[in-house]
Protein backbone atom coordinates (compact mmCIF):
# COMPACT_ATOMS: atom_id res chain seq x y z
CA UNK A 1 0.00 0.00 0.00
CA UNK A 2 2.99 2.32 0.21
CA UNK A 3 2.88 3.28 -3.47
CA UNK A 4 -0.44 5.11 -3.26
CA UNK A 5 0.97 7.84 -0.98
CA UNK A 6 1.48 9.79 -4.22
CA UNK A 7 -2.20 9.74 -5.19
CA UNK A 8 -3.24 12.70 -3.04
CA UNK A 9 -1.29 15.93 -2.66
CA UNK A 10 -0.94 17.79 0.61
CA UNK A 11 -3.98 19.91 -0.29
CA UNK A 12 -6.08 16.85 -1.12
CA UNK A 13 -5.91 16.90 -4.92
CA UNK A 14 -5.42 13.86 -7.13
CA UNK A 15 -3.14 13.52 -10.13
CA UNK A 16 -5.83 14.87 -12.47
CA UNK A 17 -6.90 17.67 -10.12
CA UNK A 18 -9.97 15.96 -8.65
CA UNK A 19 -10.84 15.63 -4.99
CA UNK A 20 -10.98 12.13 -3.51
CA UNK A 21 -14.78 11.95 -3.77
CA UNK A 22 -15.14 13.40 -7.29
CA UNK A 23 -16.18 11.45 -10.37
CA UNK A 24 -14.38 12.05 -13.62
CA UNK A 25 -16.34 14.11 -16.14
CA UNK A 26 -19.18 12.06 -17.59
CA UNK A 27 -20.47 12.86 -21.06
CA UNK A 28 -23.24 10.70 -22.46
CA UNK A 29 -25.90 10.50 -25.14
CA UNK A 30 -28.69 8.10 -26.10
CA UNK A 31 -29.79 7.17 -29.61
CA UNK A 32 -26.44 7.57 -31.35
CA UNK A 33 -27.27 4.90 -33.98
CA UNK A 34 -30.42 4.29 -36.02
CA UNK A 35 -29.93 0.61 -36.90
CA UNK A 36 -30.04 -0.96 -33.38
CA UNK A 37 -33.19 -0.91 -31.27
CA UNK A 38 -31.26 1.13 -28.70
CA UNK A 39 -27.83 2.69 -28.45
CA UNK A 40 -25.75 4.98 -26.26
CA UNK A 41 -22.32 6.56 -25.99
CA UNK A 42 -20.55 7.45 -22.78
CA UNK A 43 -17.29 9.08 -21.78
CA UNK A 44 -16.04 8.73 -18.22
CA UNK A 45 -12.88 10.74 -18.15
CA UNK A 46 -10.91 9.48 -21.14
CA UNK A 47 -12.64 6.09 -21.20
CA UNK A 48 -15.07 6.01 -24.13
CA UNK A 49 -17.67 3.30 -24.77
CA UNK A 50 -20.39 2.63 -27.33
CA UNK A 51 -23.31 0.30 -26.55
CA UNK A 52 -25.97 -1.15 -28.85
CA UNK A 53 -29.05 -3.24 -28.06
CA UNK A 54 -31.02 -5.48 -30.40
CA UNK A 55 -34.29 -7.06 -29.34
CA UNK A 56 -36.30 -8.51 -27.89
CA UNK A 57 -36.35 -10.90 -30.85
CA UNK A 58 -36.70 -14.59 -31.53
CA UNK A 59 -33.87 -16.70 -30.12
CA UNK A 60 -31.25 -17.24 -32.79
CA UNK A 61 -29.09 -20.30 -33.27
CA UNK A 62 -30.01 -23.12 -30.92
CA UNK A 63 -33.71 -22.80 -30.10
CA UNK A 64 -33.12 -25.06 -27.09
CA UNK A 65 -31.51 -22.09 -25.34
CA UNK A 66 -34.84 -20.25 -25.27
CA UNK A 67 -36.32 -19.82 -21.80
CA UNK A 68 -40.01 -20.19 -21.06
CA UNK A 69 -39.85 -17.91 -18.02
CA UNK A 70 -37.85 -14.99 -19.40
CA UNK A 71 -35.66 -13.50 -22.10
CA UNK A 72 -32.18 -14.77 -22.84
CA UNK A 73 -29.71 -11.89 -22.43
CA UNK A 74 -26.65 -12.15 -24.64
CA UNK A 75 -23.79 -9.73 -23.89
CA UNK A 76 -20.65 -9.22 -25.94
CA UNK A 77 -17.74 -7.03 -24.85
CA UNK A 78 -14.95 -5.97 -27.17
CA UNK A 79 -12.19 -3.39 -27.36
CA UNK A 80 -11.25 -1.48 -30.48
CA UNK A 81 -7.76 -2.27 -31.76
CA UNK A 82 -6.77 1.35 -31.09
CA UNK A 83 -8.40 1.62 -27.65
CA UNK A 84 -5.24 1.29 -25.54
CA UNK A 85 -2.78 3.04 -27.81
CA UNK A 86 -1.07 -0.29 -28.49
CA UNK A 87 -1.74 -2.63 -31.38
CA UNK A 88 -3.76 -5.61 -30.19
CA UNK A 89 -3.64 -9.01 -31.81
CA UNK A 90 -6.92 -10.25 -30.34
CA UNK A 91 -9.32 -7.32 -29.84
CA UNK A 92 -12.24 -9.67 -29.06
CA UNK A 93 -12.88 -13.24 -28.03
CA UNK A 94 -9.94 -13.46 -25.63
CA UNK A 95 -10.20 -14.47 -21.98
CA UNK A 96 -10.60 -10.91 -20.67
CA UNK A 97 -13.35 -10.13 -23.17
CA UNK A 98 -15.21 -13.32 -22.29
CA UNK A 99 -14.95 -12.59 -18.58
CA UNK A 100 -16.16 -9.00 -18.96
CA UNK A 101 -19.04 -10.18 -21.16
CA UNK A 102 -20.15 -12.51 -18.37
CA UNK A 103 -19.84 -9.79 -15.74
CA UNK A 104 -21.83 -7.41 -17.91
CA UNK A 105 -24.54 -10.03 -18.34
CA UNK A 106 -24.65 -10.56 -14.57
CA UNK A 107 -25.22 -6.86 -13.95
CA UNK A 108 -27.86 -6.43 -16.64
CA UNK A 109 -29.82 -9.53 -15.63
CA UNK A 110 -30.32 -7.97 -12.21
CA UNK A 111 -32.04 -4.95 -13.79
CA UNK A 112 -33.92 -6.20 -16.87
CA UNK A 113 -37.49 -7.45 -16.43
CA UNK A 114 -36.73 -10.58 -18.41
CA UNK A 115 -39.99 -12.23 -17.33
CA UNK A 116 -41.86 -9.95 -19.73
CA UNK A 117 -40.22 -11.57 -22.76
CA UNK A 118 -40.38 -15.39 -22.54
CA UNK A 119 -38.88 -17.35 -25.46
CA UNK A 120 -37.07 -14.17 -26.57
CA UNK A 121 -33.51 -12.87 -26.77
CA UNK A 122 -31.93 -9.48 -26.05
CA UNK A 123 -28.47 -8.77 -27.46
CA UNK A 124 -26.22 -6.17 -25.85
CA UNK A 125 -22.95 -5.19 -27.53
CA UNK A 126 -20.40 -2.85 -25.98
CA UNK A 127 -17.26 -1.57 -27.68
CA UNK A 128 -14.49 0.27 -25.83
CA UNK A 129 -13.13 3.00 -28.08
CA UNK A 130 -10.58 4.29 -25.59
CA UNK A 131 -9.49 2.77 -22.29
CA UNK A 132 -8.28 4.89 -19.38
CA UNK A 133 -9.42 2.99 -16.29
CA UNK A 134 -12.90 2.03 -15.16
CA UNK A 135 -13.64 0.05 -18.34
CA UNK A 136 -16.25 -2.24 -16.81
CA UNK A 137 -18.21 0.54 -15.05
CA UNK A 138 -18.34 2.57 -18.25
CA UNK A 139 -19.65 -0.48 -20.15
CA UNK A 140 -22.36 -1.14 -17.56
CA UNK A 141 -23.44 2.50 -17.56
CA UNK A 142 -23.49 2.71 -21.36
CA UNK A 143 -25.45 -0.56 -21.62
CA UNK A 144 -28.04 0.75 -19.15
CA UNK A 145 -28.62 3.82 -21.31
CA UNK A 146 -28.84 1.70 -24.48
CA UNK A 147 -31.43 -0.60 -22.86
CA UNK A 148 -33.51 2.40 -21.87
CA UNK A 149 -33.21 3.78 -25.40
CA UNK A 150 -34.43 0.42 -26.72
CA UNK A 151 -37.48 0.60 -24.47
CA UNK A 152 -36.52 -2.50 -22.47
CA UNK A 153 -38.31 -2.35 -19.08
CA UNK A 154 -35.90 -2.21 -16.15
CA UNK A 155 -36.52 -2.74 -12.45
CA UNK A 156 -34.21 0.23 -11.94
CA UNK A 157 -30.93 1.60 -13.26
CA UNK A 158 -27.91 -0.63 -12.85
CA UNK A 159 -24.75 1.46 -12.47
CA UNK A 160 -21.11 0.72 -11.72
CA UNK A 161 -18.15 2.57 -10.23
CA UNK A 162 -14.66 1.95 -8.87
CA UNK A 163 -13.03 3.00 -5.60
CA UNK A 164 -9.64 2.66 -3.96
CA UNK A 165 -7.50 4.12 -1.17
CA UNK A 166 -5.15 7.08 -1.25
CA UNK A 167 -2.50 7.76 1.37
CA UNK A 168 -3.35 4.37 2.88
CA UNK A 169 -6.62 5.45 4.50
CA UNK A 170 -8.49 7.97 2.32
CA UNK A 171 -11.22 6.36 0.16
CA UNK A 172 -11.05 7.57 -3.43
CA UNK A 173 -13.74 7.42 -6.13
CA UNK A 174 -13.67 6.57 -9.87
CA UNK A 175 -10.12 5.39 -10.44
CA UNK A 176 -8.25 6.33 -13.62
CA UNK A 177 -5.70 4.12 -15.36
CA UNK A 178 -2.81 6.15 -13.99
CA UNK A 179 -4.14 5.78 -10.46
CA UNK A 180 -4.67 2.05 -10.99
CA UNK A 181 -1.05 1.71 -12.15
CA UNK A 182 0.64 3.47 -9.24
CA UNK A 183 -1.95 2.95 -6.51
CA UNK A 184 -3.18 0.07 -4.39
CA UNK A 185 -6.08 -2.34 -4.90
CA UNK A 186 -9.17 -1.22 -6.80
CA UNK A 187 -12.72 -2.22 -5.89
CA UNK A 188 -15.28 -2.41 -8.72
CA UNK A 189 -18.96 -2.42 -7.80
CA UNK A 190 -22.09 -2.77 -9.92
CA UNK A 191 -25.29 -2.02 -8.05
CA UNK A 192 -28.95 -1.06 -8.20
CA UNK A 193 -28.50 2.34 -6.51
CA UNK A 194 -32.13 2.97 -5.58
CA UNK A 195 -32.50 -0.29 -3.66
CA UNK A 196 -28.86 -0.48 -2.62
CA UNK A 197 -28.50 -4.02 -3.96
CA UNK A 198 -24.97 -5.03 -5.00
CA UNK A 199 -25.01 -7.24 -8.09
CA UNK A 200 -21.24 -7.54 -8.63
CA UNK A 201 -18.18 -6.77 -6.55
CA UNK A 202 -14.62 -7.44 -7.67
CA UNK A 203 -11.24 -6.52 -6.20
CA UNK A 204 -8.01 -6.23 -8.17
CA UNK A 205 -6.18 -7.15 -4.95
CA UNK A 206 -7.24 -7.86 -1.40
CA UNK A 207 -8.23 -5.02 0.91
CA UNK A 208 -7.56 -5.11 4.61
CA UNK A 209 -10.84 -5.73 6.45
CA UNK A 210 -10.47 -2.41 8.27
CA UNK A 211 -10.50 -0.53 4.95
CA UNK A 212 -13.04 -2.49 2.92
CA UNK A 213 -16.28 -1.03 4.41
CA UNK A 214 -15.35 2.59 3.70
CA UNK A 215 -14.09 1.80 0.20
CA UNK A 216 -17.30 -0.13 -0.52
CA UNK A 217 -19.39 2.77 0.80
CA UNK A 218 -17.50 5.15 -1.48
CA UNK A 219 -18.08 2.91 -4.52
CA UNK A 220 -21.81 2.66 -3.76
CA UNK A 221 -22.03 6.43 -3.43
CA UNK A 222 -20.34 6.65 -6.82
CA UNK A 223 -23.03 4.37 -8.28
CA UNK A 224 -25.70 6.71 -6.91
CA UNK A 225 -23.94 9.76 -8.36
CA UNK A 226 -23.65 8.05 -11.75
CA UNK A 227 -27.34 7.09 -11.63
CA UNK A 228 -28.32 10.75 -11.18
CA UNK A 229 -26.27 11.72 -14.23
CA UNK A 230 -27.70 8.92 -16.37
CA UNK A 231 -31.22 9.78 -15.25
CA UNK A 232 -30.72 13.38 -16.34
CA UNK A 233 -29.45 12.16 -19.72
CA UNK A 234 -32.58 10.04 -20.15
CA UNK A 235 -34.85 12.95 -19.24
CA UNK A 236 -33.15 15.25 -21.73
CA UNK A 237 -33.29 12.58 -24.41
CA UNK A 238 -37.03 12.19 -23.93
CA UNK A 239 -37.46 15.97 -24.18
CA UNK A 240 -35.19 16.35 -27.19
CA UNK A 241 -36.00 13.14 -29.08
CA UNK A 242 -35.94 13.82 -32.78
CA UNK A 243 -33.46 16.69 -32.43
CA UNK A 244 -29.73 16.66 -33.01
CA UNK A 245 -28.92 17.64 -29.42
CA UNK A 246 -29.27 15.86 -26.13
CA UNK A 247 -25.75 15.73 -24.73
CA UNK A 248 -25.26 15.65 -20.98
CA UNK A 249 -21.89 16.70 -19.56
CA UNK A 250 -21.11 16.55 -15.85
CA UNK A 251 -17.84 17.59 -14.30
Amino acid sequence: MSRNKELLSKIGLRLDGRRANELRRIRCKLGVFTEPDGSAYIEQGLTKVLAAVYGPHQVRGQRSKAQHDGALVNCQFSMAVFSTGERKRRPRGDRKSTELSMHLQQALLAAIKTELYPWSQIDVYVEVLHADGGIYPACVNAATLALIDAGIPLKEYVCACTASLANNDVPMLDISHQEEAIGGPTLTVAALPMSGKIVLMEMSQRFHLDHLPKVLEKALQGCKDVKNILDEAVRLHVQDVGSSTGWVIKN
